[in-house]
């Protein structure tokens, strides 16, 4: 059976309250066969355009080139980055009609986490993005707030919304919000 299929009877066979948070989480977990996800990271310029995910798994070598692209931009080191965090974002892009990520961090090493924290920039001391598990990005095919909502709605894991920058955090741990 395939996804739409799929979503399409969960729509029609449920009458209870919150069908739409439980289409949305559904549409969100489910396994794809195939994903792709374009993105951009905005300090080093650099891109991915492709597929990292295929009906038999994910693609070590796309998988690679994230982890490159996402790496630390001021130190340069490379870390694995949780795939789950790809399968969101592709799952909020497909939903919001395609486009761009422009990345504004992917991983961060302990030394730079603890740096920016000494600025008092609000960073977490054991943030996600030293883990691979946290990602700040906004989608130029949608608003932040759009995104914001739909992520919210999936209850993955934590979404975090600063406005006045206009960037969304999402990473794979508790959910949770601020």
């Amino acid at each position: 059976m395939n996804r739409r299929k799929f979503l399409s009877g969960l729509c029609a066979g449920t009458t209870l309250a919150g069908t739409v948070s439980l289409v949305s989480n559904a549409a969100a977990m489910l396994p794809a066969l195939d994903r792709d996800i374009s993105l951009v990271n905005l300090h080093t310029g650099e891109k991915f355009r492709g597929q990292f995910r295929t009906e038999i798994g994910y693609l070590d070598d796309s998988l690679g080139e994230l982890n490159k692209v996402l790496r630390d931009h001021r130190s340069g080191d490379i870390h694995d980055m949780d795939p789950q965090l790809f399968d969101w974002m592709a799952s909020l892009s497909g939903r919001l009609g395609g486009g761009e990520f422009s990345i504004i961090s992917g991983y961060r090493s302990p030394k730079t986490n603890a740096a920016l924290r000494s600025k008092g920039n609000g960073v977490a001391k054991r943030s996600w993005h030293m883990q691979g598990r946290a990602i700040d990005l906004r989608l130029d095919s949608a608003s932040t707030e759009a995104l914001r909502k739909l992520a919210i709605n999936d209850s993955i894991g934590g979404v975090g919304y600063y406005p006045k920058s206009n960037f969304l955090h999402l990473d794979t741990g508790n959910a949770r919000l601020w």
